[in-house]
């Protein structure tokens, strides 16, 4: 298919460390052409050891680098409008992780910029898609084996909280990935957020308000509820079961090696997100760089990553106002569908 893909990888940190890992090490295809991050010294000790990689505290500069035919973003959130709307205007394919812009209104800007063009540059990082276990239950529920979806009950525990880390950050940061999820099973908008408080747990730092109970309505009349926990202290749990008419499916429950011995049984917890999806953040991550090498946009849209936005604003306002809040999506663009 030719020459490697060089992309631009815009910061350094956990995240964006972890792909330059990635593209460097697992991914074929592609090459790490450029990286960018505010933090020189976090940029350099990222690409230790990657040859023929520029490095730049300005995401544009890493744009207009040399070699440079792709772009993923994996800086903080509040970054994300500017640089997609940089990489647009450079006709740069885009893989932008999540959320792609925090708030509706900058969602909506990228979605209208995107669309002005009249073709897809950027896809969006829901990584769960990407999972073996959750294309399997997409499989189950589109092919209609078990009928009409009526719920989906959903887990999603941490271990513990970065600091800083507020309530709102539950739902417009950990939840937004079962937003998507539960967009992507369903096929279904979501129309409607209600989110519930039990006492808070003695493992979270003062003042936030963890765990806590999300409950969605879809326009195809199913329910979905979401237990978020992010200081449960003993792992990382992912878990969706859907139940429909004619049956049940449920995903997440293990992963990795059982082992039986003294008397017990038990299997490895992951400790974090990207260890529970690493085949799914590689997969994600091939399937980008073969797209782009043919030409071709793939995967969750800007649409996606603005539905998101919206839904994720909403549930922080129905968890501040303690009420059943409703969602208004703008008309959805022709380009998507």
């Amino acid at each position: 298919m030719g020459e490697l893909l060089g992309v631009a990888v815009l910061g350094a940190g956990h995240m964006g460390a972890d792909h330059i890992r990635r593209l460097d090490q697992v991914v074929s295809g592609a090459r790490v052409a450029a990286v960018a991050d505010p933090d020189a010294a976090r940029a350099k000790e990222a690409v230790a050891g990657v040859e023929g990689v520029s490095v730049h505290t300005e995401a544009e500069a890493a744009l207009d680098a040399p070699g440079v035919g792709a772009v993923l973003i994996a800086s903080p959130g509040p970054a994300h409008e500017e640089a997609l709307l940089a990489a647009f205007a450079r006709g740069l394919p885009v893989l932008c992780e999540k959320p792609m812009v925090p708030d509706s209104a900058g969602a909506l800007r990228v979605l209208e910029a995107e669309a002005r063009l009249g073709r897809r540059l950027a896809q969006i990082g829901f990584m769960r898609r990407y999972d073996a276990e959750y294309r399997r239950l997409k499989a189950l529920l589109d092919d209609g084996r078990l009928g009409r979806p009526l719920m989906l009950h959903c887990t999603h525990r941490n271990v513990s909280s970065p600091p800083d880390f507020t309530s709102a950050m539950l739902i417009d940061s950990s939840v937004s990935h079962e937003i998507d999820a539960a967009r992507w099973l369903l096929g279904q908008e979501l129309t409607a957020v209600t989110v519930l408080r039990p006492h808070p747990s003695s493992g979270a730092p003062a003042g936030l308000l963890d765990p806590q109970f999300v409950v969605f309505e879809t326009d195809g009349g199913a329910l979905v509820d979401v237990e978020v926990f992010v200081n449960c202290g003993f792992g990382y749990q992912v878990r969706v079961e859907a139940v429909c008419e004619a049956g049940s499916a449920r995903v997440g429950d293990e992963h990795g090696v059982r082992v039986t011995a003294r008397g017990s049984a038990g299997t490895d917890v992951p400790q974090d997100y990207l260890v529970r999806f690493a085949d799914a953040y590689d997969r994600e991550v091939q399937d980008w760089v073969d797209a782009t090498r043919r030409g071709r946009v793939t995967g969750p849209t800007a649409w996606d990553g603005y539905a998101a936005s919206v839904v994720a604003e909403v549930g922080v306002r129905a968890l501040e106002d303690g009420t059943r809040v409703p969602v208004g999506l703008a008309p959805r663009p022709a380009l998507y569908g």
